[in-house]
């Protein structure tokens, strides 16, 4: 078995099986009109038909569901742990999962405090009647919560967070990939776990329907199967009256996996992208790898960052308040996730409806950012489209200029055509000048439609794009994309810095420059001998 030459050689022939599956989502449980103040005054006066909305009345209902809490423990035999100050909830739901052995039940209850969104009373005076009255408005408060760590025979384990004060807020974290696991152990599949993840499986491609199959329906009805198990802090003539919860996306993980057929081939293969892509954070890279237009008045933190624990290296790019990540997962698969931490980033809304649309663009930006360092790896050409490129053509009877290697405007193209090949849209003649010209350090206004029409004109007779049919927009060809890439990178990263470091003395000593004087000086001396020789 040889070791992979290439990104693209590692992706083509040494993946033994991908798994493209939502991972962790964690959503945002809550009953729409109690977050407002009007909204909870008229849940009191209205519904429970109070003269009066005030905390007061909420605090006999907290107690009981502290005290439905505690029964419930009780009676099912559970723990009600309260958590240390920086325990880690996970590690302890892992001990209690290991001994667990049913198909399905809650493992404990968890008590911690945390912050929350409340409900406070002001005491207020009429100005005309000199009355006083109880005025409701929001605020935050450290409150208990209760976690109900729980094993599903469909989901596998997931958590349950309810606040224990009004308006009761809840949370629930599951993982796609559990839910993965279980479905095929149901059905008998035979594989290979990873964690957070599978390792091999005898039937790929029933495992990807199973992917498939978790949809925003069934996460719906697993939440609502567990309400009717587990204490709830609105009785049931509240839900009958419409008081029932409503369900939105905090945060969702979309992943990619990629299993390596031995551990070396994705070391290397990580190292190298990492290596290369050390500028996907900018903003030109992050429109293209997330798909959303970035202006100038885009509020927003671009950067890229690697962050190592132990010897394991990670790539990390953030959009917004959202970000994909790349890592080596147990140095046997590449995993390449997409984590939204906002669905408005991307113009989705929060609803869990919205999670086929959000999950779309999660796969989609794994797809991309994947794309980009394949060909940012792999970007070599021949020197017959060398040629071509360089010389003038005639097409079908119309000549075109020769893009010269090395001229800035050729050069300023050929990177935009590296920003443009991403959109699937395709660009404008307005979208190159709107980035050619700072490339060239012009004003946008010296830059004239005609001069791109222009430059438009020999890139179209080159090959590097092709005008999409009854329209003026134009799209990046294959051939454009491994053109552009490897002669601005060839221009930027070699011939620039290659032609500095070996150049007079004045410019100051480096390491090549003196390798160069020294070849030299070799060569030098071998024709000498040769000379002398003869």
């Amino acid at each position: 078995m040889t070791i992979a030459r290439s990104a693209a050689e590692v992706l083509e022939k040494h993946v033994t099986l991908e798994v493209e599956c939502i991972d962790r989502v964690y959503l945002n449980l809550y009953v729409p009109i109690l977050q407002q103040e009007r909204g909870v005054a008229y849940f009191w006066k209205h519904h429970r038909g109070y003269d009066f909305a005030s905390s007061a009345l909420m605090s006999p209902m907290s107690r009981d569901f502290v005290s439905k809490v505690e029964r419930f423990t009780e009676q099912q035999g559970l723990e009600l742990i309260t958590f240390g100050k920086g325990q880690r909830k996970e590690d302890l739901a892992k001990e209690y999962l290991r001994r667990f052995d049913g198909e399905e039940g809650v493992l404990f209850v968890g008590k911690a405090q945390e912050k929350a969104k409340v409900i406070r009373t002001q005491r207020r005076r009429n100005p005309k009647t000199g009355k006083c009255y109880a005025w409701l408005y929001g605020s935050t408060s450290m409150v208990n919560h209760f976690y109900f760590y729980c094993v599903d025979r469909d989901f596998g384990p997931f958590f349950l967070k309810f606040c224990s004060y009004f308006p009761y807020n809840a949370k629930v974290c599951l993982n796609g990939h559990e839910y993965l696991k279980r479905q095929l152990e149901k059905r008998g599949i035979v594989h290979q776990p990873l964690d957070n993840g599978i390792l091999a499986c005898e039937d790929p491609q029933r495992l990807k329907r199973l992917c498939a199959s978790l949809t925003h329906e069934k996460v719906d009805a697993l939440i609502r199967k567990w309400f009717a198990r587990l204490p709830h802090p609105f009785p049931a003539s509240d839900r009958k009256a419409g008081y029932r919860y409503e369900i939105s996306i905090l945060q969702a993980e979309f992943s990619l996996t990629q299993v390596l057929d031995r551990p070396l081939t994705g070391r290397v293969f990580f190292e190298e992208i990492i290596r290369e892509n050390l500028d996907l954070g900018r903003p030109d890279q992050v429109q293209l790898i997330f798909d959303r237009r970035i202006l100038s008045n885009t509020k927003a933190r671009f950067r890229t960052r690697v962050i190592t624990e132990g010897v394991v290296p990670s790539l990390h790019v953030d959009f917004k308040r959202s970000k994909i990540k790349q890592y080596h997962k147990e140095g046997r698969a590449l995993r390449t996730e997409t984590v939204v931490n906002d669905t408005y980033d991307f113009g989705i809304g929060r609803k869990l409806h919205n999670l086929p649309a959000l999950q779309e663009v999660g796969f989609a930006t794994n797809r991309r950012l994947l794309d980009v360092q394949r060909i940012s790896y792999d970007c070599s050409i021949g020197e017959d489209n060398f040629d071509r490129i360089a010389r003038p053509v005639i097409v079908d009877g119309q000549r075109a200029a020769g893009l010269r290697f090395g001229d800035p405007r050729v050069l300023a193209l050929l990177m935009a055509l590296v920003l443009f090949r991403l959109l699937p849209r395709g660009f404008t003649n307005r979208d190159l000048r709107q980035e050619v010209a700072p490339l060239l350090g012009l004003d946008l206004a010296t830059m004239t439609q005609g001069k791109m029409t222009y430059d438009l004109r020999r890139l179209r007779l080159h090959g590097l794009i092709e005008r999409v049919p009854k329209s003026h927009r134009y799209t990046v060809t294959d051939t454009g994309l491994r053109v552009s890439v490897f002669l601005s990178r060839a221009y930027a990263r070699l011939l620039r810095p290659g032609l500095a470091a070996i150049g007079p003395a004045a410019l100051g000593p480096a390491c090549l420059r003196d390798a160069f004087d020294g070849l030299d000086l070799a060569i030098s001396a071998v024709w000498i001998d040769r000379t002398r020789a003869a």
